[in-house]
């Protein structure tokens, strides 16, 4: 998967709509987008530790989900009532290519590279598919070049698996785009249609419950879009004017929500992550998104914080180069084990799966591999964000501003 959203996988931060306090900022919103990236990256990274074993991380596929519904959320809440004329159209779309397409063109461009040094040195070449094949053949990359790849195109998941969601996220831009020009403000009521007739449509088509990517990912992300945005376009307001009439108060209620949603949010991904019970994901994170959006108790207060508003901006870059940075770690200790023999990488099962990854020797390496994976996404996360997601983003949105 991406698994995903991410996959917008990754949106930009949260923006107001017209009549809302100007700069008002969802910050709650931004760091839970930080942790469903990381959790995603779990979901990915195979090791025999307890905790990739865990049916909480089995899962956590499901957190791309939150991203789709947070996306629509900040789209309808940002832009509903600014496409009425194609010009303006036309700007939204160029935004949003630069804030998803910059990235996603550089983690293709790093893929390539190492599928030309799996072709030019055998060493690496592993007991996998021969370089430039399976998942990574070239009329899979052209897919990708033209964010195709989760558009129902495809026959599995290609290159940067991820991506598949930016793909769906970005087409239903466009839609949610023209939508909104064709009907103004009628245009609820296509995403409420959206909204209802998505989830049959999966639980008749998929057979993999709610885990499709590359088959069904654009309805998968119209179902939890158009949530979110039914949620922007009937309580935004309300849940602003909540806000400023809070002011510190009922802190301890607050918090006992929040702690609430957090139990349920486990037990469900726990629970409902390997059967249809799973089609209820968008409408769980639409519920936890309304809460957290209040940012009334003490958990919300530590999201508010620093350190967690940073993993809500490296949040994109954390879920597209997590997959990159997790087989080059597994390549890495490939090679040591070949050399060492101590049990760091070899062939195990993960969720019915055969797969290679860390602490067949020992759980206990699994786990290291773990934070080291960890520490490593977030680290280059930071990198792709500094100097290719931002600069990308400005020169974009400069761009725009002159059309």
């Amino acid at each position: 998967m991406t698994e995903a959203a991410l996959l917008n996988l990754a949106p930009a931060p949260a923006a107001t709509r017209t009549g809302t306090a100007a700069g008002e900022r969802f910050l709650v919103l931004d760091s839970w987008r930080g942790i469903c990236a990381l959790l995603v990256a779990l979901f990915h990274f195979p090791t025999t530790s307890i905790i990739s074993q865990s049916a909480f991380v089995g899962g956590s596929y499901l957190f791309v989900d939150f991203f789709f519904v947070l996306s629509g959320f900040v789209i309808a809440s940002s832009y509903s009532g600014r496409l009425s004329e194609p010009g303006e159209i036309a700007r939204f779309a160029l935004v949003r290519f630069g804030r998803i397409y910059p990235l996603h063109l550089s983690m293709l461009a790093a893929f390539v590279a190492f599928e030309a040094m799996r072709l030019a040195l055998p060493a690496l070449h592993g007991t996998g598919a021969a370089p430039f094949t399976a998942g990574f053949d070239l009329r899979s990359l052209v897919a990708n070049l033209f964010l195709l790849q989760g558009m129902g195109v495809e026959e599995h998941l290609t290159w940067n698996a991820p991506s598949w969601s930016i793909s769906a996220e970005f087409f239903t831009y466009l839609l949610f785009a023209g939508v909104v020009l064709a009907t103004g403000r009628r245009a609820w009521i296509w995403f409420a249609a959206a909204a209802v007739t998505a989830p049959f449509f999966l639980l008749g088509f998929s057979t993999r419950h709610m885990d499709v990517s590359f088959d069904f990912g654009f309805i998968r992300c119209l179902y939890g879009f158009s949530l979110g945005a039914l949620l922007a376009w009937f309580q935004h307001d309300s849940i602003a004017e909540a806000r400023q009439a809070m002011a510190g108060a009922g802190r301890i209620a607050w918090m006992m929500a929040e702690l609430a949603m957090v139990a349920a949010i486990g037990l469900f991904v726990s629970v409902a992550g390997s059967n249809d019970a799973g089609i209820a994901a968008p409408v769980v994170f639409a519920l936890a998104l309304y809460l957290f959006a209040h940012e009334g108790g003490l958990i919300s207060a530590l999201l508010s914080s620093r350190p967690m508003l940073l993993l809500g901006s490296l949040s994109y870059s954390i879920y597209m180069v997590h997959i990159f940075v997790q087989g080059r770690m597994i390549n890495v200790g490939g090679l040591l084990e070949r050399k060492l023999g101590l049990g760091i990488v070899g062939d195990m099962t993960l969720r019915g799966d055969q797969v290679t990854g860390f602490g067949v020797g020992s759980p206990w390496i699994g786990f290291a591999a773990i934070i080291a994976m960890l520490i490593a996404v977030i680290v280059a996360s930071w990198f792709t964000w500094r100097f290719v997601e931002m600069p990308a983003l400005a020169w974009f949105r400069r761009f725009a501003k002159r059309i």
